[in-house]
């Protein structure tokens, strides 16, 4: 009998949001736009401590749009760290912008400061080399990301991106609910983008969020988002527009899913010390975690580990994946880094290979708020026969 299947993240319902999901139905509000929407914008502003949010269909979409409000063009180049998924790098090509990618630094896995400020200087004096037939030469964003809900050294790129004047769109995809020194991800720089996506802490099935202090800039956001309409009776466009905003019945799973923001956020680390705890005593097990934790609040979206087979025995994270998977507990590798992809195969990329070594190392352990007791001992079995048999 095939054993039921361990997901490495799975929607988890908190009970409220049939009502609110159920009162769009009642209202006939099955439009794009509704009461809830406005609704779920002013939960993640007071969750956040943003001053303004726009809830759009996708975290990719807010992305787009945030490199859009920062006149990103054609030929201009955008810092993005090397060490995320996809959707980070993917808008930078829409706009026909130019990427460079950025290695991580030990402690967080994420953007290194000094990385990006040595890319800076590398573009700067033009030692870079770019696969665009007209390059501008103009860096016009800088685009970290707090990998699986572990915060940036947001300091120290903000030090970096104001001693250059470069503005900085913040990808918090991942980390709703994490803090960095005090304040909230997605509320640390300029721009900052949230994902509600079916694997997400907290989810609306699809859905992301554009949040930022400066009212103007959400304002263009909402106006883009719904197609760019021109305030006239009829239908007329003097911008490109694009269908990027949530719809009322999304935003209603939302409002329901930010009453157990909070709840979902412990269980997830609860899960992570889990974790901690059982490879605290095995060599060669390390962990996304930074020296200093009252800095770094991370919501643990996902726990993750790096495994060096030098210290191990040879045990690699290829060996804990594919026991996991024979009995059917999903496990992942960390991100391929953006500059191995082969979309991206020419793309600069500025750093010493850190990521290069967490990508080979990595693994994302199942991680969601819903997982059961008996979800842990099939895991924990299953770990103590690769480490201890």
């Amino acid at each position: 009998m095939t054993k039921t299947k361990i997901w490495l993240s799975s929607p988890h319902m908190g009970g409220e949001e049939e009502s609110f999901v159920g009162e769009a139905f009642e209202t006939n509000w099955i439009a794009p736009l509704g009461p809830h929407v406005n609704g779920f914008e002013e939960d993640l502003q007071a969750f956040t401590g943003a001053g303004h949010a726009a809830a759009l269909s996708s975290g990719t979409a807010a992305l787009h749009l945030g490199l859009i409000l920062l006149d990103v063009k054609p030929g201009d180049i955008v810092l993005c760290q090397s060490m995320t998924f996809s959707a980070s790098a993917n808008p930078i090509a829409y706009q026909g912008a130019i990427p460079v990618f950025i290695d991580s630094e030990e402690e967080t896995w994420n953007m290194c400061p000094r990385a990006l400020e040595d890319a800076i200087l590398a573009i700067n004096e033009r030692k870079l080399s770019y696969d665009h037939p007209s390059p501008t030469h103009k860096i016009k964003a800088i685009l970290p990301v707090h990998l699986y809900g572990m915060p940036a050294k947001m300091e120290d790129i903000n030090a970096v991106a104001d001693k250059y004047g470069i503005p900085v769109l913040e990808d918090a995809a991942e980390a709703l609910g994490s803090r960095y020194k005090g304040g909230s991800c997605g509320n640390l720089a300029d721009l900052g983008v949230l994902s509600f996506n079916g694997n997400k802490i907290i989810t609306t099935s699809g859905g992301g969020a554009l949040l930022s202090d400066d009212e103007t800039m959400i304002s263009k956001a909402r106006f883009l988002a719904t197609q760019a309409r021109d305030p006239a009776p009829h239908y007329q466009h003097s911008h490109i527009g694009y269908n990027y905003r949530l719809s009322n019945v999304l935003a209603g799973i939302g409002r329901g899913q930010m009453k157990v923001i909070s709840d979902r956020v412990n269980a997830r680390r609860k899960n992570y010390e889990r974790y901690r705890r059982f490879f605290s005593e095995i060599e060669g097990i390390y962990f996304q975690e930074p020296v200093d934790d009252s800095v770094y609040f991370s919501n643990r979206w996902l726990s993750t580990i790096g495994i060096d087979p030098a210290r191990t025995g040879g045990i690699s994270r290829e060996t804990v994946r594919l026991a996991l998977e024979a009995e059917n507990i999903e496990a992942r590798p960390l991100w391929k880094p953006m500059h191995l992809q082969p979309v991206f195969a020419k793309a600069a990329f500025v750093g010493n290979g850190v990521c290069e070594r967490l990508f080979e190392q990595g693994l994302c352990l199942p991680s969601g708020s819903n997982l059961t007791e008996s979800d842990f001992r099939r895991i924990f079995t299953c770990l103590h026969s690769v480490f201890y048999s």
